[in-house]
């Protein structure tokens, strides 16, 4: 069920598989995978609710609500009756924010500066406005508070809800709430007779089973098994049923009824007989340490995991772990389990009910299997230096894999409790933090961290190294989200602490230094930041060594202050030196190097030096084609830099070429509707019009207006920006008459979406007084401009430059 990037249909997140027994449902599958319902939110909950909506005592589980949803995927996918089909585990606020930004990356408008928060929020916007087919799943979703923000709506798709919610906290007039109920009696023994094809005799008091097992779907399931894989009648199986059921009669599992506890205790009894004997239970209780919502395969047959089910210690040895993968074909067989082979990142699926029964027959603070599935996790963990930052490139696996061991980490966390704290925080719990950041999930990661570090202040106390290091992840959890009022405070005390316990020329106290400074230049404290930078420097040299990676990059970081300090000369200094020991160091086709040559050129371009600028991005660009090759995103922006170059050169005709083929690459590599294809477009525009070339910009930038407001939203920034460009180059073109319609729409948006002070609103006020002027309307120049001065006064200061321009145009009789 994949495609491929940038095609039609797009696949985004990981479809469970359907049941290998699944039964269409003709009179309780509610009609969902019929046809798509576009504009539509169905909720799929549980069919016994009271007259306010709230959950029955006693309601089933297991009526099969997931397996409607996935039935209802595969349908709108295998009939292409979408364009665009994302299916998100809504267990948890940050699984839903993944899952909708992956999805942002599947539609070939990742951004990798972008965090997850803003992507996810970004593809909403897209599915509001869209003319694309789509539906999201949003299987299993456990707190109506996750989705606050993050509810998907739009005219052309459908949104389908799995949850075991009442229906009192989701309750909203633009959504319909189906009730999933079991099978009607029609559909048992049909589903019974399907599956029951040994001989006649197994059908015998089918209609009985199915009463007795209240038609649950999953109950049934694993009735019909017994009696397929012993060979016995469905009379006989009655009879086991129904001693133990008196057996366990008084037993109460949350999410799990009766008819359940039994059905899944005598098929794990089966399963547990079959070779490999005696790994049937094990095998289940450790995937019941974890979630419910896929479990990786490298998590069970890692090393922690096939000591645990076999018994005995193992390294992972193809042949311990052929056992395990035995053991839970087993249990699938016995419909305790599904697994998906075709999935690396979510193989194993266990019921809700299934996991609640398993726990509940388990001892309390079942230390080995808690620990023994920490380390599972920890071993399938990728290493932190081999993941990339953000949602990765569409169709990769890598971002489900990590957040299906999020998910699994957040389920043991939960459930293991205090043993994950024995003595100190077991490194699993820094493990699922660090990756919420990696993956630029910063909302989630700042709530993470909150929680964990109050748990190390009271548990380990605020000294403790492991308080000091969570202190500064949930420093630089706020950094991520932008949020640097409350970052700078946790930065400051967390350097603090650090000089304090490990004394101020340690690695990590300098560490804690670079950090803060980082905050520093982002919160437009640059001076500061200088001093901490120029600081950390010399303690950098001083431990590592003036060529040291290390060394490289706090280098680099303080040459990017000097320059946004306006100490430029400073900048190039240091930027000269980068480059120098990066090529020393790394080599010249190292991408440090790369990097430092293209900062280098930056800082050229910025204090006038344009020659050296061009030849410095000229040699960046063609390492980056011999070493990157021509189509590598970084290639292609190291084209764009010498296109704005040239174009700060008065080399024009070079840029106008350069533009050209940056957004013919753009378009082939990432397609038309890309932010970066549409800021290339823009750019040619821009080269076109510097050219005295008005009239050949202008379709670009009525296509980059048009591809914005379809794909961006027409109040984005970019859309605003981009009105005010096709405006101006109207103007310069003598199309007054369009020109002015655009100016004022423009001046209207901007007003109202960045305020009458905003430095882009009072630039494009004073372009419509001017056209206004070219247009023989001096009254109206004049209104714009005394509005343009006024405001330019309130809101940014009598001395500002804007408001220096609105008052010398306006005094200088310009209207």
């Amino acid at each position: 069920m994949g495609a491929p990037r940038g095609a039609v249909p797009v696949l985004s997140g990981t479809v469970p598989p359907l049941a290998q027994a699944f039964y269409a449902r003709q009179e309780t599958g509610l009609g969902l995978a019929d046809a798509p319902r576009p504009g539509e939110t169905t909720v799929l909950v549980p069919a016994e609710q009271d007259a306010a909506g709230d959950i029955k005592d006693g309601a089933p589980s297991g009526t099969g609500k997931t397996q409607l949803a996935v039935n209802f995927a595969h349908a709108m996918w295998n009939a292409r009756a979408v364009d665009l089909l994302v299916w998100v585990p809504a267990g948890n606020r940050a699984a839903i924010v993944a899952g909708l930004a992956q999805a942002a990356a599947d539609l070939d408008s990742y951004r990798p500066e972008e965090t997850a928060d803003a992507a996810a929020k970004r593809f909403l916007g897209w599915l509001s406005r869209t003319e694309r087919r789509w539906a999201v799943v949003l299987d299993d979703m456990t707190s109506a508070a996750d989705l606050d923000g993050l509810w998907p709506k739009g005219e052309t798709g459908q949104v389908v809800v799995t949850t075991r919610l009442p229906e009192g906290e989701l309750r909203d007039g633009a959504r319909t709430f189906l009730a999933v109920p079991g099978f009607s009696r029609r559909e048992a023994l049909g589903y019974l007779n399907s599956r029951l094809t040994g001989h006649p005799d197994q059908r015998i008091e089918a209609l009985d089973l199915a009463e007795d097992t209240g038609g649950l779907p999953i109950s049934m399931a694993q009735a019909a098994a017994v009696v397929t894989g012993c060979g016995t009648t469905c009379r006989d199986y009655r009879a086991e049923f129904a001693e133990r059921l008196r057996s366990t009669l008084g037993t109460v599992v949350e999410d799990c009824p009766p008819s359940l506890i039994v059905s899944w205790s005598l098929a794990v009894e089966r399963a547990h007989e079959l070779p490999p004997a005696g790994l049937a239970w094990p095998a289940l209780a450790f995937a019941a340490a974890l979630d419910t919502g896929g479990i990786p395969g490298t998590v069970l047959t890692s090393p922690a995991a096939c000591s645990y089910i076999t018994g005995r210690p193992s390294v992972a040895a193809p042949e311990d772990q052929e056992l395990v993968r035995t053991s839970f074909r087993n249990l699938e067989k016995f419909g305790l389990l599904s697994v998906d082979k075709t999935s690396a990142a979510r193989t194993v699926w266990l019921h809700r009910s299934v996991r609640s029964a398993v726990r509940a027959y388990l001892p309390p603070a079942d230390e080995p299997l808690m620990l023994a599935a920490a380390s599972a996790l920890l071993e399938a963990w990728p290493d932190a230096g081999s993941v990339a930052p953000g949602p990765s490139a569409p169709g990769a696996a890598e971002p489900q894999l990590l957040q299906a061991l999020r998910d699994c980490a957040a389920s043991l966390r939960a459930y293991a409790g205090d043993l994950m704290w024995k003595p100190e925080a077991h490194p699993l719990l820094l493990r699922a933090g660090t990756s919420l950041l990696e993956s630029m999930l910063a909302e989630s990661a700042i709530s993470y961290w909150q929680s964990v570090a109050t748990s190390c202040n009271t548990r380990l106390g605020r000294s403790h190294a492991q308080s000091v290091y969570v202190r500064d992840r949930l420093a630089a959890s706020y950094s991520a989200a932008g949020r640097m009022g409350e970052a700078m405070p946790v930065f400051e005390t967390a350097l603090a602490d650090r000089e304090l316990e490990l004394g101020p020329e340690h690695p990590d106290t300098v560490t804690a230094r670079v950090s803060l400074a980082r905050c520093y230049v982002a919160s437009g404290r640059d001076a500061e930041a200088i001093t901490l930078y120029e600081r950390a420097l010399t303690q950098s040299e001083r431990l590592f060594g003036s060529a040291h990676r290390d060394t490289l990059a706090v280098r680099a970081s303080l040459a990017a202050a000097y320059q946004a300090a306006g100490r430029r000369g400073d900048s190039v200094s240091l930027y000269e030196r980068t480059l120098t020991e990066s090529e020393l160091t790394f080599g010249p086709a190292h991408r440090n190097t790369l990097t430092a040559r293209g900062s280098l050129a930056g800082a050229y371009q910025a204090v006038g030096q344009l020659t050296d600028a061009i030849d410095a991005f000229e040699r960046t660009l063609a390492d980056r084609e011999r070493a990157q090759g021509p189509d590598h995103p970084d290639t292609v922006a190291a084209r764009a830099s010498l296109a704005g170059a040239y174009r700060a050169a008065g080399r024009l005709k070079e840029a106008v070429a350069v533009c050209e083929r940056v957004l013919a690459d753009r378009e082939r590599i990432q397609g038309a509707d890309h932010p970066d294809t549409m800021t290339a477009r823009g750019e040619l525009a821009l080269a076109l019009r510097e050219a005295g070339k008005a009239k050949a910009a202008i379709p670009h930038y009525e296509r980059a207006l048009a591809d914005r407001e379809r794909v961006q939203g027409p109040d984005h920034r970019d859309a605003l920006s981009t009105r005010g460009n096709l405006a101006v180059a109207y103007q310069l073109a003598r199309r007054l008459r369009d020109a002015i319609p655009q100016y004022e729409r423009a001046v209207s948006d901007s007003e109202r979406l960045l305020g009458p002070g905003d430095v882009e609103t009072l630039t494009t006020r004073c372009n419509l007084a001017a056209a206004y002027r070219a247009a023989g309307r001096p009254a109206d120049a004049a209104t714009e401009l005394r509005r343009a001065l006024a405001d330019g006064e309130q809101y940014l200061g009598a001395d500002h430059p804007m408001t220096a321009t609105a008052r010398a145009h306006l005094g200088g009789g310009g209207a």
